[in-house]
């Protein structure tokens, strides 16, 4: 059975992804919320190893991925799933600490957890699949949200530049850019405000953190011989970036 790593688990579109890939993959869950991924990995049929860090921090990703067990190091799919939106503002209103994080943690938390898992993936000689979650963000530059959208756009080009790199060692790389998904994400970038969260669902039936999933299960289920380079997910009622029909 092969191994997946799935940063971001203990929540939303890393948990969703977890539950479809644990039917044919053993998982090593990672976030920050020990609990949250204790509970999940108790309600998976499959084993699991738990890793708690930030991934925005160099030093604590490498720390943790060096801890795992040497039956654990053959990691056959890598998930990056971890990322944030902090705040929806013009670039000259935005807190300068909002923008920080979302650089830290959608495009370095990326680049260090990748490099802590390329030598181990390399090291199997059987390829391997990365799989990095951008955004129609990534795609479609919008208004108040210059650093998100800066941000995502660098995965973009991250996943094209490593699938190019990364063509001799047999690694397959996607790239999944989903549109409108209620999950936390607004939640997190509204902090907390439940109100302005659940307004940008209102109207239309948006996607849930399984329909990504699924796009991630089927990518990573292709034939080895097929390798999905980019998927973009939308709801039936959007049709770009902050083009969406509601229902009056």
């Amino acid at each position: 059975m092969k191994t997946a790593l799935i940063t971001g688990a203990s929540s939303g579109i890393g948990l969703a992804t977890a539950k479809a890939l644990a039917p044919n993959h053993k998982l090593i869950l990672c976030g920050r919320r020990k609990e949250r991924l204790e509970k999940l990995a108790s309600e998976l049929n499959t084993s699991t190893y738990i890793l708690t860090f930030d991934v925005s921090s160099k030093e604590d990703t490498f720390n943790a991925i060096n801890t795992l067990p040497e039956e654990w190091k053959t990691i056959n799919v890598l998930v990056n799933n971890a990322g944030n939106a902090h705040g929806l503002a013009t670039f000259q209103e935005a807190n300068i600490e909002d923008l920080e994080a979302m650089i830290d943690i959608n495009v370095k938390g990326l680049i260090y957890v990748t490099k802590a898992i390329l030598p181990l993936m390399i090291a199997t000689k059987k390829g391997g699949h990365i799989v990095n979650l951008s955004s129609i963000a990534g795609k479609e530059t919008y208004a108040n949200g210059a650093v998100y959208c800066a941000s995502k756009s660098a995965v973009e080009s991250i996943s094209k530049g490593m699938r190019i790199d990364l063509l001799p060692e047999g690694i397959k790389v996607t790239n999944v850019a989903p549109g409108a998904v209620e999950t936390e994400f607004s939640l997190v970038r509204f902090k907390g405000n439940e109100e302005k969260a659940n307004a940008v669902y209102n109207g239309y039936i948006p996607l849930v953190a399984e329909d990504i999933a699924n796009a991630i299960a089927y990518a990573i289920n292709q034939p080895e011989h097929v390798q999905i380079a980019d998927i973009t997910v939308f709801p039936k009622a959007q049709a770009g970036g902050t083009t969406i029909y509601r229902q009056q």
